[in-house]
């Protein structure tokens, strides 16, 4: 059944999508069929260590292993999230490589999982992918397997937005619309009203005491996206203000690419964008038709373990309608 380094008859590969919030784990046979699948939590190594994060990842591998009925697999291709600098890719990989679950061992950045699912699957893959999700990322692909790459972790490498970023600034412009700091803005009602608060000023003491909990802020990124699609300037600028960093991420690393000129994806992904929130994605998709008139912009809302399953295929040299089906099981109405 499988296609392996040595020819033993086991399944081809494991594919590997661990982000922030969750982890999905993945079986494929040589024929792209989804043998298994796992999901399991975030992957963090600067909070817990990289060794107690691999180990974490491991459990949920033989979990993935033991449904699909087998110990070991050929080639295991794992995109995860804070693999940010190259020597945490090494780290990792050897990490992994160590567990023994497979024949070789690819590590990436999760960027590069989106990336993968938005390109074709024939012909050269060059293009340019922005995750915009908790946090905002973005890797590209240019010819002779050249990439382009944002270290992405924090303000200290330039950093600028994401769902846990947006929901400080909307907090942030809420509370000084509130007291009269700033402008105006709906959002000093809305996002108390959101939890069934009556002021920013409960709000603040809310989040402060914990009575809130502080990981219930992602909420606030929707109520800040419907604020701004009834016309709040406020909310408004905040939105833009996201668009514009993606699509100057996406145009960065095009030119670094030598693609400016090329009819390449920029394949947009991560839960902030694959939402299509209009005013979000109308900004970006005109900006984007200003600075790199020749990009194709696409929406990719297929898990992003397709991405590392797609990269495993490519590796372990299948077939073209293994491609088809491993596509067909993860994005059946496309992608």
């Amino acid at each position: 059944m499988g296609l392996t380094g040595n020819g033993a008859d086991r399944p081809a590969a494991l594919a590997v999508d661990a982000g922030n919030s969750k982890t999905d784990v993945a079986v494929v046979g040589a024929d792209g069929s989804v043998l298994s699948a796992v999901r399991g939590g975030g992957f963090q190594p600067p909070v817990v260590g990289a060794a107690r994060a691999v180990a974490g990842l491991a459990s949920l591998v033989d979990a993935a292993l033991a449904q699909a009925g087998t110990s070991r697999v050929g080639h295991l291709s794992a995109c995860l999230a804070n693999a940010d600098l190259p020597v945490e890719e090494e780290r990792l990989t050897e990490l992994l490589t160590a567990r023994g679950r497979s024949d070789t061992v690819t590590v990436a950045n999760d960027t590069f999982a989106l990336l993968r699912a938005g390109l074709p699957d024939e012909g050269p893959h060059t293009g340019v992918a922005v995750v915009c999700g908790a946090g905002i990322n973005c890797s590209g692909l240019g010819p002779g397997g050249r990439t382009a790459r944002f270290p992405a972790i924090g303000r200290i490498s330039g950093d600028w937005g994401g769902g846990g970023h947006l929901a400080e600034e909307a907090l942030w412009w809420a509370a000084r619309a509130d007291d009269g700091r700033g402008a105006p803005s709906a959002l000093a009602d809305r996002l108390p009203g959101h939890f069934g608060l009556a002021s920013m000023p409960q709000l603040i003491e809310a989040l402060h005491l914990r009575e809130v909990a502080a990981e219930r802020r992602h909420e606030l990124v929707p109520v800040l996206f419907a604020v701004a699609a009834e016309g709040d300037a406020v909310a408004r600028a905040i939105v833009t203000r996201q668009a514009e960093e993606i699509v100057v991420m996406a145009t960065v690393a095009l030119r670094r690419l030598d693609l400016l000129d090329e009819p390449v994806p920029v394949v947009l992904g991560g839960g902030v964008l694959a939402a299509r929130h209009p005013v979000l994605h109308e900004a970006v998709v005109t900006l984007l038709a200003e600075r790199a008139p020749k990009a194709v912009p696409q929406v990719v809302t297929a898990p992003p373990v397709l991405g590392a399953a797609l990269l495993a295929l490519d590796t372990t040299g299948a077939a073209p309608n293994a491609y088809d089906r491993l596509r067909r099981h993860y994005a059946p109405g496309g992608r």
